[in-house]
């Protein structure tokens, strides 16, 4: 009885508001007659006819039928404020604001007339005003709803009413509603302040009154079984539809609710004997609703659910594959996409405008539709029924609904995605159903490999398409949408290459197949005739944007596929680095940007092949032959093909690609010389072993001699590559010594045997050779690089020297090996710190004579050892006349530098008072 009663409250306080707006506006209506009379008249100042002439706009604007906007519920337009604000300026003089629903029939100040009060009235209400209006409706509209409802329940439990007489009452209930908004709408009913357009009465009374008739017919099948489910799928569809229509004039909110209410009416109807067509059917009639009325008012989010609704009930149907038929899952794709093109995007008085982007409710159909193509060509059901085919059929409904409609171009990037997992054999083997009880949803299909050669027709005729497609829209767009373009260009591209490698790892010979490279063969011709094709089409002419770079690209990949369809692996790699010097040459005719990135592309392919095959043909095939080897092959052609490529691109484009090719050349080079070498070293076996101290000296100096060359060529060709490449090369090699020649292959430690030749032997190989080099790199370097690049090398170079003075000495008194545990003996002990202060004043003569700092500091160190050495060691191990020589010559060497220091500064004094 209370909840009765709260609803007849409810609905007593909607019709007095209601009424009390409705006599303030006949207030404003009739002043604004007065108002114009007076224009007629002449009798009005200029600033009245102003509002005279606002207030006339409003008029006609009042008397136009009432159209709901693209608002959840019919919006209310600008003009719909005018009557308050027009009032309010006129009557600003009088200190006086006409008396509304939501303000106080007292007098304002004048500083606030007109202006404030009508941005109050246009802006922001106040909480009178929500509460009279916003929420006054809302509550009111749902107490409608649910006062039907209880209504309902409260004679069900006092058994006033039969169940007949319930239905009927909450039926006519409902119809009420429906009329009393129908009938509240055609009397002019107008949200009167704007920001409350959710308030919309009419709307509200419509939904309420669709709600109520939902659950009056559901439960007449439902609960009661009063009428079958023919006659209760037929009602609720009606309902559904008819509140989806009723929304042209009460606004996008109440489509939703018809749309809700539709598309749930099947779940809703139970049936022994289902019919699969009916419900089919009638999806399509809802969607085809939807999509007219969704086109009228441009309502997109209302369109992307309908296309979810029809989605989700075609997986649905598609979860029992064995129940499943094909022409159902076709009609339902094809009435999806023809709803899509040719009523949601149809367009307005002319054709489509090109740079319109793209339609984003087109994603929830692409989704969908694609969804099912995916079933048909993977779910082992479908296919063993002959339904691959048809799956195929509707990828190329996509693609030629995209292509019809190019603002729905997440159909295209949907085939495209589709066409590769199911050749890729992305979708793991697993029948398209459902275990609601584990929460999944999943796949149980067929990869390409289990397919037989219709699958092979199947996806040539599918990369026909996409070629044919791809190339003819990204030449259609090339000038106006640059975007669109690419995506088709891409697709164009992609999606044929992964079905020609697909089919050829599924059907082709992987050592060598002529069929299936001369299919890549064509495809590079077709995609480089197509990107010429499209850059014919662009603005300016031949820019070479995004569409014709992936075309482009395209052809290189179909190119490395021919390659390695076609030879073997020793040749594949050989083309392969000759194959980058053809983008570069063709900058002569073109100036693409993508060409050069092509060549770069090639010598990254190059390097994974070198980094997955080092012996280039496999080592069972890699003869020992020093030298003239397939690894000069392999490496050297490579190297020669990147730098013709790099000087063809330093002549046409001359961008960072021609850099990136200078960098490779190099780096090739040093590949060839040092892989040459090891082949060498090892009698012709490249393995994984660690490199002797002997090969790892040629290595140091392969790149002491890199970073000399390079210093060489961007003397005469500054580069930014050859500037720091030659840096790097400096780096590395001292790295090597660092860490290979003083720890880690020390002869010192390992007691590798030094070579029984007493000057020509390992440690001149290792340590005498690489001192001269770094060295001289150093002297080479001074003033072309950084200071700290030559000090390094400098004192590398003193190291080295210090390395081998000090082994030849070890090895001249322990012979060939020259291990440390070996012990030291008293001569050699007092040979070393002479040697020592030997080199120490060499290198303090070749820091004054060189001007070079970090010489005279190595011979400072040296010196300073030497001397720590004398006290600290040769003090306790050395005996008699050996100890007082090491300290006499110790002596002796220090007041000879002293004395060298005093001159040399006496000089400098000299030379400088004879300047000043």
């Amino acid at each position: 009885m209370f909840e009765s009663l709260i609803g007849l409250v409810a609905i007593i306080a909607l019709f007095v508001i209601i009424s009390r707006q409705q006599s303030r506006i006949g207030l404003i209506e009739r002043e604004l007659g007065a108002l114009r009379s007076l224009v007629l008249s002449g009798a009005v100042p200029p600033v009245a006819k102003a509002t005279e002439q606002v207030a006339a706009e409003d008029k006609a604007a009042e008397a136009a039928p009432m159209v709901a906007g693209s608002a959840d519920i019919a919006p209310p337009a600008a003009a719909e404020v005018l009557p308050i604000k027009a009032v309010a300026e006129a009557e600003a003089p009088t200190d006086e604001v006409a008396p509304g629903p939501w303000t106080k029939a007292e007098a304002a100040p004048r500083a606030e007339a007109p202006e404030k009060l009508a941005a109050k009235a246009a802006g922001k209400p106040d909480i009178e005003t929500a509460l009279g209006t916003r929420w006054a409706v809302w509550v009111g509209g749902i107490a409608l709803a649910l006062g039907g409802l209880f209504l309902v329940r409260y004679t069900i439990e006092a058994g006033i009413f039969g169940p007949e007489v319930r239905l009927a009452m909450a039926g006519l209930l409902g119809i009420a509603l429906v009329a009393a908004g129908e009938f509240i709408r055609r009397t002019g009913f107008k949200v009167p302040v704007q920001g409350v357009a959710g308030a919309y009465i009419p709307a509200i009374l419509t939904a309420a009154g669709a709600f109520i008739l939902f659950g009056t017919v559901y439960a007449a099948h439902g609960i009661y079984g009063f009428i079958g489910p023919t006659v209760a799928f037929t009602l609720l569809g009606a309902i559904g539809i008819a509140t989806i229509a009723a929304a042209l004039v009460h606004g996008q909110a109440l489509a939703g609710i018809g749309l809700v209410g539709a598309m749930a009416t099947p779940a809703l109807v139970a049936s022994t004997a289902p019919n699969v067509w009916a419900l089919f059917g009638y999806l399509a009639i809802v969607l085809a609703a939807t999509g007219v009325i969704a086109r009228m008012r441009d309502w997109k989010a209302l369109m992307a659910a309908a296309f979810f609704g029809t989605g989700v009930w075609t997986i649905l149907y598609m979860s029992d594959a064995l129940a499943a038929k094909l022409a159902v899952i076709l009609f339902i794709d094809a009435v999806t996409l023809a709803v899509l093109a040719f009523v949601w995007l149809a367009s307005r008085g002319g054709a489509e405008p090109a740079k319109s982007g793209f339609d984003w409710p087109s994603i929830v159909p692409a989704v969908f539709v694609a969804f099912s193509a995916l079933g048909l060509s993977v779910d082992s059901t479908f296919v063993a029924a002959g339904d691959a085919l048809p799956g195929a059929l509707v990828i190329v409904a996509l693609v030629a609904t995209a292509l019809y409609r190019p603002r729905a171009l997440p159909l295209l990037h949907a085939a495209g995605l589709v066409t590769v997992m199911i050749h890729l054999g992305i979708i793991p083997p697993t029948t398209i159903g459902s275990d609601f009880t584990r929460g999944n949803l999943g796949f149980d299909g067929l990869p390409v490999a289990a397919g037989n050669a219709f699958t092979l027709r199947i996806g040539i005729g599918l990369g026909l398409v996409f070629i044919g497609a791809g190339l003819w829209a990204a030449r259609r767009f090339a000038a106006s949408a640059q975007i669109r373009a690419a995506c088709w260009a891409a697709w164009g591209v992609i999606a044929p290459l992964v079905i020609l490698l697909a089919l050829w790892l599924t059907y082709g010979n992987l050592d060598r197949d002529f069929a299936y490279a001369s299919a890549a063969a064509l495809m590079v011709v077709v995609f480089a005739a197509g990107g010429e094709w499209i850059a014919r089409a662009e603005e300016p002419l031949h820019k070479g944007g995004l569409a014709v770079s992936f075309a482009l690209a395209g052809a290189a990949v179909a190119g490395l596929l021919m390659l390695h369809m076609a030879f073997d692996s020793g040749w594949t790699t050989i083309t392969l680095g000759a194959a980058a010097i053809v983008p570069a040459l063709a900058t002569r005719w073109r100036s693409y940007p993508a060409l050069g990135w092509i060549s770069v592309g090639a010598v990254i392919a190059v390097l994974g092949r070198v980094a997955f095959d080092p012996t280039i043909v496999g080592a069972e095939f890699l003869s020992t032959t020093p030298v003239f080897n397939w690894l000069l092959l392999g490496y050297g052609i490579p190297a020669l093909a990147f730098g013709l490529a790099a000087w063809q691109l330093a002549r046409t484009t001359d961008g960072r690609p021609r850099l990136a090719m200078e960098a490779a050349t190099a780096l090739f080079a040093l590949l060839t010389i040092a892989m040459l070498v090891r082949h060498a070293m090892h009698g012709g076996v490249i393995n994984s072993d660690a490199p002797t101290l002997a090969e790892q000296a040629i290595y140091t100096l392969i790149a002491i001699g890199a970073g000399a060359i390079l210093v060489a060529i961007d003397r005469r060709s500054p580069s930014s590559v050859l500037r720091y490449g030659s840096m790097a090369a400096g780096v590395v090699s001292v790295a090597f010594v660092a860490i290979q020649h003083f720890l880690v292959l020390n002869p010192l430690f390992t007691d590798e045997s030094t070579g029984r030749i007493p000057v020509f032997n390992l440690l001149f190989l290792a340590y005498l050779l690489p001192a001269i080099a770094a060295g001289g790199l150093a002297l080479y370097a001074r003033g072309k690089r950084p200071q700290w690049y030559s000090a390094m090398l400098a004192l590398v170079a003193a190291l080295l020297a210090f390395a081998y003075a000090t082994l030849s000495v070890r090895r001249l008194f322990k012979g060939e090996f020259i291990g440390l545990w070996s012990g030291l003996g008293q001569l050699e002990t007092y040979t070393y710190s002479a040697l020592w202060l030997v080199i120490g004043v060499a290198l303090l003569t070749a820091g004054v004579w060189l001007k070079s700092q970090v010489l005279r500091i190595a011979s400072a160190v040296l010196i300073a050892v030497a001397v720590l050495k004398v006290f600290l060691f040769d003090m306790s191990e050395l005996e008699g006349v050996l100890r007082a020589l090491s300290f006499i010559g110790l002596g002796a060497v220090l007041i000879g530098i002293g004395l060298f220091y005093q001159r040399l500064l006496t000089r400098a004094a000299r030379e400088k008072s004879e300047v000043t």
